[in-house]
């Protein structure tokens, strides 16, 4: 998938995550989740975000870069619960085999704003329609106002019988395909 203007190199491509593209992704994503106000993920947490190789070899990680092979940004798709969609600790409205996730959206400080969270998160819809998917969940935290405008723009909405209630509070959003 890709955003551009005729004549144009493509503005944003989304497309899986290449090996040579995991240090920089996984540093994106630490740094994006480390600034977060009032959201303290502790070392494991922020090791499983910089651990892309790890994430590519459970599911699916989409990475948005510029026409310059930059990285901009990525995604976590995941096609179905099992050990990367787990949803322990949840009181009410797991995920059924049906189901698909979204985990770990990060974008550049420098392209927010841009399109490019909603590219991402277009490209995992996309590919949840194209797996047979009824339902697409995520989790975010309470302050990540700027990716809950994207995830309400596409539809989503929220289920706060699914948010998590561990160490740190996430809320839960689904759509329905």
């Amino acid at each position: 998938m890709s955003s551009h203007h005729p004549g144009q190199e493509p503005l944003v491509e989304i497309r899986e995550v290449g090996p040579q593209e995991f240090d920089e992704l996984g540093r994106l994503t630490v740094e994006a989740y480390s600034g977060l106000a009032g959201f303290e993920p502790g070392d494991g947490y922020l090791a499983e975000l910089g651990d892309v190789a790890r994430r590519a070899a459970l599911a699916v990680v989409l990475v948005a870069v510029d026409g310059h092979g930059g990285v901009l940004g990525g995604v976590t798709y995941v096609p179905g619960p099992g050990p990367y969609f787990d949803w322990e600790g949840h009181d009410a409205g797991r995920p059924t085999s049906d189901d698909a996730g979204i985990r770990m959206l990060a974008v550049a400080p420098e392209a927010r704003g841009a399109g490019v969270g909603t590219a991402l998160v277009r490209a995992c819809l996309a590919r949840a329609r194209a797996d047979g998917r009824v339902r697409v969940w995520l989790h975010t935290t309470p302050g990540m106002t700027q990716a809950h405008r994207i995830y309400e723009r596409e539809g989503f909405v929220r289920a706060p019988a699914a948010d998590w209630r561990g160490s740190i509070r996430l809320w839960a959003y689904v759509l329905d395909l």
